[in-house]
């Protein structure tokens, strides 16, 4: 089982930014995407952004287009989500977990499992 480690989270203005990390500790996502999720207060996990971990390709749900960057650094094993222009509604807690997708929109977490995730609150 590969230890998912969010950070960055944090309380930010309306606006604000943030830049939040993950890092597979013990492992790698290879082959594999790297996803951002996150889990608004009573709402379910929704699908926020991928990276293709080799190749560098990245997807964004709708919501986050323009807004939010991803990225990744392969030396350091760890990825990255530059969060800009943050809305009330970006509050929820972040996690990263790898991603996959069937046809390139509809994206879902390959482990079953998932870090602790870190919180990010944005007020208004």
């Amino acid at each position: 089982q590969v230890d998912l480690v969010e950070s960055g989270g944090g309380l930010v203005q309306a606006g604000g930014s943030l830049r939040l990390s993950c890092v597979p500790s013990g492992s790698t996502f290879s082959d594999d995407a790297m996803g951002w999720f996150r889990q608004a207060p009573g709402k379910e996990r929704e699908f926020v952004a991928a990276i293709g971990w080799r190749d560098g390709l990245t997807y964004y749900a709708d919501s986050v287009k323009g807004r939010f960057t991803i990225s990744r650094d392969i030396t350091q094993n760890t990825g990255y989500l530059q969060m800009n222009s943050l809305r009330p509604e970006d509050t929820a807690i972040f996690y990263c977990n790898a991603a996959a997708t069937e046809d390139g929109n509809s994206w879902f977490a390959q482990y079953n499992y998932w870090g602790q995730g870190t919180q990010v609150t944005v007020s208004s």
